[in-house]
């Protein structure tokens, strides 16, 4: 049988069976209960800090938005990291902002945030640490509530924010958060978590000379690198049962992330503790409607945590 075939008729019905229960968990108390935010309410809501620096890299920066509502949401209270695609190699905070505006309609505090490109996998990972740490020193200014953090991403972005959630409670993790720092949930679309030495090929491979050029800069060596040097950054290593609850969305005709890589992730899911969104039609980024489709259900995952 296809991987497809045992992701749609054996692993998929596991999954939605899991989020009925947690759509019924959820009947007290719901997101969907909180109306977004206007754009004229965001602006009244929000004091945005735009290009803070967390180190003496021109690339280690980011947009931290305070909100006035957050402390009222109690438990609710999260701090939302987010970090942008580009295979480790380009794009910006400011080119995916279509993946923390739902966060900010439910007056979320938000950062989104800036890593260093070009320079390997284990530079930027250790970037989202850099962020967290920087955020805590310096919390007086910012009155986040980092016992509660979300880290999230899309594709690259995923794999780190995935990477340093399952590794927070792991010593032998090369970066490690400062104390007052907890990952609650982490939300991962279209994001690496096993065979980073597969999808390293997939790059360097690749007809297109851009995507080559970063698979040929995912790790700081010459030719593919060896498993045990990539393992390192792969989140299925640091998966167990004292992890936060995971989030995942994949598309079962992505290109660059196949379906194959994720495969023995999920099959370490913990019942109704962690969740997959597979689109078997799906691509490497999700279309309009399916990142609308995927927010309804990551705000009751969030609801559950």
């Amino acid at each position: 049988m296809k991987l497809t075939e045992i992701l749609i008729k054996k692993i998929i019905p596991i999954i939605l069976t899991t989020s009925l229960l947690l759509l019924h968990s959820s009947c007290t108390k719901k997101f969907s209960d909180i109306e977004d935010l206007s754009t004229d309410q965001q602006a009244q809501n929000y004091t945005a800090m735009k290009d803070v620096s967390y180190g003496s890299d021109a690339e280690q920066n980011m947009d931290i938005y305070l909100s006035e509502k957050a402390k009222s949401y109690g438990k609710l209270n999260y701090t939302i990291v987010f970090l942008h695609g580009g295979a480790y190699y380009g794009s910006d905070k400011s080119l995916e902002e279509r993946y923390i505006e739902p966060y900010l309609k439910k007056g979320f505090h938000v950062v989104n945030l800036n890593y260093r490109l070009k320079r390997g996998i284990p530079m930027a990972t250790s970037d989202l640490t850099k962020a967290l740490n920087f955020l805590k020193a310096n919390n007086s200014k910012y009155n986040l509530n980092l016992e509660n953090v979300i880290v999230t991403g899309f594709s690259a972005g995923a794999q780190i924010a995935s990477n340093v959630g399952l590794a927070q409670n792991n010593p032998e993790f090369p970066d490690q958060l400062m104390e007052g720092i907890s990952i609650t949930g982490i939300i991962n679309f279209s994001g690496p978590v096993d065979d980073l030495d597969v999808i390293e090929k997939i790059f360097i491979d690749y007809d297109y000379e851009l995507f080559s050029k970063a698979g040929k800069s995912l790790f700081p060596s010459d030719g593919y690198e060896k498993k045990e040097v990539v393992s390192v950054y792969e989140p299925i290593i640091y998966f167990d049962e004292k992890d936060p609850p995971i989030f995942l969305w994949h598309g079962g005709k992505d290109d660059q992330i196949p379906p194959e890589t994720f495969e023995k992730f999920v099959k370490k899911f913990r019942g109704n503790k962690d969740f997959l969104k597979y689109i078997p039609e799906g691509k490497h980024s999700p279309s309009a409607e399916e990142l609308e489709d995927a927010y309804t259900e990551i705000f009751t995952f969030l609801n559950d945590l």
